[in-house]
């Protein structure tokens, strides 16, 4: 990279992994409200390869030009401000961008941003994890809202996806709302979900007052809620008909500051887990979302400029 010049990931025609490429732009300047972050770590998430695939092209909610870029998550170094801003440089910071429909993303090494969609990373936290953070906790906190209060004598909380990043930060903080909270995964997850404090199940089961469907399974998911139960989904392309009296609602997570400060604050006091499945260069980009693609993975594939 140039002094005036910065590189960002793209796709052209979104096919997939083998789309992904990565372009130089001009290095922006923030306007009123925003910063420049120096990218340190961007975290791979679902929504990217869905991006990578063309999905939300197809849905029409994409509509750029040139390219798209790709990328939510990051974790940085405040490198310039706008008027109106009152982070320092060099403050370490983490967030991530809303929407589908621009050219530019978090996989760079170079963002603005709304300061005020930012929080500061505490000490102590690695800005890798703190990367795989904002997008995936954030998720689960706004799910864990629309489930709202714990009804009386109707506390019973399936989290499918348990094992996943929204599943696991939604598992541990709907427990602060009082939710008698069971974790769906895979039997070789099990240790792990158990550890969010939780019971564990590898079936879905009948009857729960509530589903919060972190893993995405949709209809089969929503018939596991009792008649009048609560059911939270988090793929607002696809909403849930109400049905059976089950209140249905859909989460689009939308970038707070305030709120994903609280969040950091207690991944730095190991309430809430980070997991780095693996670092890869930016320019490797395409392998990580190859990786992303296989499945398996635990945690969030890294990118590092």
């Amino acid at each position: 990279m140039s002094e005036t010049t910065s590189r960002r990931v793209v796709v052209r025609v979104p096919s997939g992994p083998e789309a992904v490429e990565t372009v130089d732009v001009p290095v922006a300047e923030p306007g009123p409200g925003e910063i420049r972050v120096k990218i340190a770590a961007a975290a791979v998430n679902p929504v990217d390869l869905g991006v990578a695939g063309g999905v939300f092209h197809r849905l029409g909610m994409v509509h750029q030009p040139d390219w798209t870029g790709l990328g939510w998550d990051f974790a940085g170094t405040v490198e310039a401000t706008g008027p109106g801003v009152e982070l320092s440089a060099d403050t370490r910071v983490a967030g991530f961008l809303d929407g589908f429909d621009r050219d530019h993303g978090s996989h760079a090494e170079h963002i603005l941003v709304l300061a005020a969609n930012v929080a500061v990373v505490p000490d102590g936290v690695d800005l890798a994890a703190a990367a795989t953070v904002p997008l995936n906790a954030t998720a689960a906190a706004q799910v864990v809202d629309l489930l709202g209060d714990v009804p009386s004598q109707a506390r019973r909380l399936l989290v499918t996806g348990a094992a996943g990043a929204v599943g696991a930060h939604a598992a541990v903080l709907a427990q602060d709302r009082g939710w008698q909270v069971t974790g769906l995964a895979r039997a070789a997850d099990e240790q792990f979900v158990r550890s969010l404090g939780v019971d564990f199940a590898t079936d879905l089961g009948q009857g729960w007052d509530a589903v919060a469907d972190a893993g995405a399974l949709q209809e089969p998911a929503l018939r596991a809620v009792r008649d009048g139960g609560r059911f939270v989904g988090v793929q607002p392309a696809a909403r849930l008909p109400e049905e059976r009296g089950i209140t249905v609602e859909v989460i689009f997570a939308r970038p707070d500051g305030p709120l994903l400060a609280g969040l950091l604050a207690r991944v730095a006091a190991g309430e809430l887990p980070a997991r780095v499945h693996a670092v890869v260069p930016l320019d490797k980009a395409a392998d990580a979302y190859r990786a992303m693609a296989e499945g398996g993975v635990r945690g969030r594939i890294v990118l590092v400029p």
